[in-house]
């Protein structure tokens, strides 16, 4: 109940103070978001499966966010962002998909 708390506040504060990234942290941001979301539905699949461990899921959470922005920024480095950037999202968006079916099969038994 906490976390879903949490989350209103978040999203309230964010329509109500409407953040701005900076423009130097733009490229990365996306990133970050994909590298979030596959930890928080590997959560959400840990908790179907009664595996959940909530340090495990902040360690996952955050060194997922902070490894593929990091990737990014060595890829920027070295001219090649572009593509480490779509490499990451391939990457993680397969993972995500993973989770997913991993969901639908234990919530509809198929």
């Amino acid at each position: 109940m906490i976390a879903v708390i949490g989350l209103i506040v978040g999203v309230v504060a964010g329509l109500v103070l409407e953040p701005t990234v900076p423009a130097a942290l733009q490229p990365y941001l996306p990133i970050a978001v994909v590298a979030a979301l596959d930890a928080l539905f590997g959560g959400f699949r840990a908790v179907l499966d009664g595996l959940f461990d909530d340090r495990v899921f902040l360690v996952s959470f955050l060194s997922n966010v902070v490894v593929a922005a990091l990737i990014v920024f060595l890829g920027d480095q070295l001219g090649v962002g572009s593509q480490l950037s779509t490499g990451v999202v391939v990457v993680l968006g397969i993972r995500i998909f993973s989770n997913v079916a991993a969901i639908r099969r234990h919530l509809f038994k198929a």
